[in-house]
């Protein structure tokens, strides 16, 4: 009798790497398809830097992971779209239209398009933005 569960392993392991390779194709970080990843630990802290890693990016809209190094910050500027904030580590504080809101890990925020805002890091900080463009 066949063994069923090396079948199916070896359909799941297969599905996978079409799933990867279309993941490549579409804009779609591949350690993310079909699999349950630690959001904080897909991008890593860089001294007096910003790093990015873009997450998906699809012409309804980006979710990109952001770790800032202390004190790093995004001058003010705007998008077209909304765009929310999950904090994921750390701490920061996001400029709204002027308004400084203070943002710690767990927390959310929409900036809204067509408004000026800006980020910056209070401490070692990491969010994700997820912006839809509709």
């Amino acid at each position: 009798m066949p063994n069923r569960n090396f079948a199916k392993v070896l359909f799941k392991c297969e599905r996978r790497n079409e799933m990867g390779s279309e993941a490549k194709k579409a804009g779609v970080l591949e350690a993310c398809v079909a699999r349950a990843q630690n959001v904080a630990g897909l991008v890593e802290y860089a001294a007096d830097s910003i790093v990015s890693k873009t997450i998906l990016d699809k012409p309804a809209g980006t979710i990109t992971l952001f770790a800032f190094d202390k004190g790093q910050r995004l001058s003010e500027h705007q998008a077209p779209y909304d765009a929310v904030v999950q904090v994921v580590d750390g701490s920061g504080v996001i400029t709204i239209a002027g308004e400084e809101i203070e943002v710690g890990a767990g927390e959310i925020i929409i900036m809204p398009g067509n408004v000026p805002h800006a980020v910056s890091a209070v401490e070692k900080f990491k969010m994700l933005l997820t912006m839809i463009r509709a």
